[in-house]
């Protein structure tokens, strides 16, 4: 028996509720990666080579948990009730790789946006024509992802002690805060 999928097949139209968790759980993932770029930079520095990288991929997050901010305003849309421990546990996540080295710093950016990914396409692929809004603001953040997975690959991410585990640990955590903001 196959798992139920948190989001509705393609063809079927996206209720209110779940275009709620949709936007919860994005503004939620926005707000984390924020916090994981403060805490690298926290460690990092602004002097080390990759600091402005990462304050580059940094910008682009807090302009999409803005984005993200006032569309749960605008259509009254509860946010989570984990952002205190998102917001504790991101700043924890990125320092502790950071601490481990610019390369897990970015390793653990490649991981989350491997997932980020993933996640943004089966929100599109739920979407549809549901929410033109939602779906448009999606795919440019999408994108803007997948750069920020690339950048981090280009800028040493294989190279992190003990890459695989790494990897697959943070994305691992990373699905888990993605189930949990979507109810929570």
């Amino acid at each position: 028996m196959s798992a139920p999928r948190d989001f509705p097949r393609p063809g079927r139209r996206v209720t209110d509720s779940e275009r709620a968790a949709m936007l919860r759980v994005d503004q939620a993932g926005e707000f984390g990666a924020t916090r994981i770029y403060a805490g690298q930079l926290a460690v990092l520095g602004d002097r080390h080579p990759h600091a402005r990288v990462i304050a580059g991929m940094a910008a682009q997050e807090d302009r999409h948990r803005k984005i993200f901010d006032a569309m749960i305003a605008r259509r009254g849309v509860r946010p989570t009730a984990l952002q205190p421990i998102w917001d504790v546990a991101g700043f924890a996540l990125g320092a502790a790789t950071a601490a481990i080295g610019p390369n897990a710093a970015m390793a653990c950016t490649a991981a989350i946006e491997t997932e980020i990914d993933r996640h943004y396409a089966e929100q599109l692929d739920a979407l549809a024509e549901d929410d033109p809004e939602l779906a448009a603001t999606i795919t440019d953040f999408q994108a803007e992802e997948i750069e920020h997975r690339e950048t981090a690959m280009a800028h040493g991410a294989e190279q992190a002690p003990a890459y695989p585990l790494l990897s697959g640990v943070i994305r691992l955590g990373c699905r888990a805060a993605i189930a949990l903001s979507k109810r929570i």
